[in-house]
């Protein structure tokens, strides 16, 4: 009949090390799109939630005559259920509000806040830093 072969169940060093650089070039891929996608991500709640809280802030001016004096009116005058996190910074307590004493309504009477921006510095992919969105 024949020769009786030895049936090895396994597989070889060469095997196992094409196998490895195979999925280390796959990672060398991926990581860099999966960060991209990240800061894709939360730069647009960044957006999301400027907006969110400059139209809290107009609102709660245009119906008070007067501007919020903190982040914090804003929630417990009910326009906010709460200050939604920076996605930057991871935390709502990095918001950097603008307060000017100008009266930005006919009906103003009270200075107060008048926008607000991210606390992070670094840098977003339109190449302004996230504090001046």
């Amino acid at each position: 009949m024949g020769k009786n072969r030895k049936c090895n169940a396994g597989f070889t060093l060469v095997e196992l090390m094409i196998v490895m650089a195979i999925i280390m070039v796959l990672a060398v891929v991926a990581v860099p799109s999966y960060i991209g996608a990240m800061r894709q991500a939360r730069e647009a709640v960044l957006k999301e939630d400027l907006h969110v809280l400059r139209n809290a802030i107009d609102s709660f001016t245009a119906d008070k005559q007067k501007a919020p004096q903190s982040l914090e009116d804003l929630v417990t005058e009910g326009y906010l259920k709460s200050i939604p996190d920076d996605p930057m910074t991871r935390t709502a307590s990095t918001w950097v509000v603008d307060s000017s004493s100008d009266l930005h309504a006919v009906d103003q009477t009270d200075p107060g806040i008048d926008d607000v921006h991210s606390g992070s510095q670094e840098q977003g992919t339109n190449g302004k830093p996230y504090s001046a969105w």
